[in-house]
């Protein structure tokens, strides 16, 4: 297992794990007909302009050369909170759940972003994921739920909440 810097030829890959990952985590939270219709290919410009525009950096890990998972992150994207980093997204494969990939792909994002000078970090997690919350909350970020964003798709109404860790205190529970 090796995690490296994405390039812009890896935009596939990393889209292609966004679209199965969502197609297996968000089972009975995004309507069904949304996932059903998701193309591997939806997040493909999205990072080629993050990549090349340095939005965001982006980490994939590969296994027997392949890319298996990946991890996007940076500086907030919201201005109100312009001395914070923010996780945007992680990712694998689904036959790579629960394995401890994960963990190893947060703790790369963590190192970045503090070696960057970030004392604080965010992460907005779908309220009822409840397997994303329970993977944050054993890496020591701390919910605060009411820091909520409502988002729709396909004319669900979906609530995000906020997740926070702090360098200063990082051995909260």
């Amino acid at each position: 297992m090796e995690i490296r810097k994405a390039t812009i030829d890896d935009v596939k890959d990393i889209s292609r794990i966004h679209a199965l990952s969502w197609k297996s985590a968000y089972t009975g939270i995004i309507p069904q007909t949304y996932l059903d219709e998701l193309k591997e290919d939806f997040w493909v410009p999205a990072f080629e302009t993050w990549l090349n525009d340095n939005v965001l950096t982006v980490q994939v890990m590969m296994e027997k050369g392949s890319i298996i998972g990946c991890v996007a992150y940076g500086k907030a994207r919201h201005k109100s909170l312009f001395s914070w980093g923010e996780i945007v997204s992680i990712y694998l494969l689904p036959e790579y759940f629960g394995k401890g990939y994960g963990n190893k792909l947060l703790e790369r994002a963590l190192l970045d972003l503090k070696q960057s000078g970030f004392q604080n970090i965010y992460l907005w997690v779908l309220k009822q994921n409840q397997r994303a919350r329970y993977f944050y909350e054993k890496n020591n970020w701390r919910c605060n739920e009411d820091d909520e964003c409502i988002c729709e798709i396909a004319g669900k109404q979906l609530t995000e909440i906020r997740y926070i860790y702090s360098f200063d205190n990082s051995t909260q529970s």
